[in-house]
């Protein structure tokens, strides 16, 4: 009797992995966010500009055409930006220079720079050059990012640029040296010099009312960088912490479950520009302790999803930029809930997805873009 002819077994078919968890969640905090900024800036929009939905319209338009380009970006292959990696270094470093030279002065500082019509912050151009640089940069590398010339070298290139924002804008330089930290943490098999640098910067952190004069003295810090650290440690002493005193009145009324949506006090001039660095006291306030936790959950579960992408890419490029973008919007969302709380002094730092700011909510849609990408290229069998 003949043998039966075999079956062949048929191949599994690999197809493309899209992490639409991220986008949902990109979606809800883009969402969430106007909705924020209509309530903390409607009061003041309609004092000031006499239409209530002014601020939100604006950042509504910014965040709907950014996203369309957020979405066209994670359908390119991400090896494609690498070959932007140079260009994108030199002209960010090239935004920055001529802000310290023509920028735009608002508040004091110069951090806008005007180009035609267009106005916007190189500091957030400078990040995701950064992240697109590290990455790239790391993985041709490969096994030589472990010898010490090699990340003094990176530190040095991620230097200059970082020490361009943090002259002007401390808050920026912090989250800038935090991205460089986190990925050069990942990427490199020694650990320790990387706890023992941590350990140093929250002892610095812990020390720095004593220390701030001094840094003054020398010019190594600004005279309204030193009133930041004193109104720290007492709000109450000096008129900078005027800011930080009506920021903790909006999170202590709100008690557990808020006053309701709309219903701030503290947002009825005052707060300064609620809709900005400080609207999370205004979320506490509105939606309490409960809707400030569920959204602090939102971010986490947006960070665990960049944990998985950069765990399942295909290379260690993508895996870098996945971890680099993870690590922005991380630092920035603590610098952010800690200010408001009094926790650290105040650096002026936004809530990712959440304040308003054009610019900011531009350039957080281009990284997830490229973090889509990531995505998109990871194949999965079955």
């Amino acid at each position: 009797m003949a043998d039966a002819p075999k079956k062949k077994k048929k191949k599994k078919k690999a197809h493309r992995f899209y992490d639409y968890s991220l986008l949902l969640s990109v979606v809800f905090l883009t969402v969430f966010g106007l909705i924020m900024i209509y309530s903390a800036s409607s009061y003041r929009a309609q004092l000031i500009q006499g239409d209530a939905a002014y601020f939100v319209k604006r950042q509504g338009i910014i965040a709907a055409g950014s996203a369309v380009i957020m979405l066209g970006i994670s359908k390119i292959d991400y090896h494609w930006f690498a070959k932007f990696t140079w260009p994108a270094y030199i002209v960010s470093l090239g935004c920055m220079i001529a802000t310290m030279l023509f920028g735009v002065e608002s508040h004091g500082k110069k951090r806008w720079l005007q180009i035609g019509p267009v106005q916007f912050q190189p500091t957030e151009l400078v990040k995701i050059s950064l992240i697109l640089f590290l990455a790239v940069v790391i993985s041709r590398m490969g096994l030589k990012i472990n010898e010490f010339r090699n990340v003094r070298a990176i530190i040095i290139w991620c230097g200059v640029p970082a020490l361009l924002i943090t002259e002007n804008n401390l808050s920026s330089g912090i989250i800038t040296c935090g991205i460089v930290f986190v990925v050069l943490f990942v990427a490199c098999k020694v650990k320790w010099p990387f706890f023992a640098c941590a350990g140093a910067g929250l002892g610095l952190i812990a020390v720095s009312p004593y220390i701030g004069k001094a840094l003054v003295a020398v010019r190594l810090l600004k005279p309204y960088q030193l009133d930041r650290i004193t109104a720290w440690v007492d709000p109450a002493a000096t008129d900078t912490g005027y800011q930080t005193l009506q920021g903790l009145y909006a999170i202590g009324s709100g008690g557990f479950f808020g006053r309701g949506l709309g219903q701030s006090l503290q947002k009825l001039g005052f707060v300064p520009e609620p809709q900005n660095d400080m609207i999370f006291s205004i979320i506490c306030e509105e939606l309490g302790l409960f809707g400030a936790i569920l959204l602090i959950i939102m971010f986490m579960f947006m960070l665990y999803r960049f944990m998985v992408i950069a765990s399942n890419a295909p290379d260690l490029m993508g895996s870098l930029i996945a971890v680099g973008v993870m690590a922005h919007i991380g630092i920035q969302v603590i610098l952010n809930v800690a200010v408001v709380t009094n926790s650290i002094p105040n650096t002026g730092v936004t809530l990712p997805f959440i304040s308003y700011g054009g610019t900011s909510v531009a350039f957080l849609m281009l990284e997830m873009g490229m973090v889509l990408s990531v995505s998109n290229q990871i194949k999965l069998e079955g």
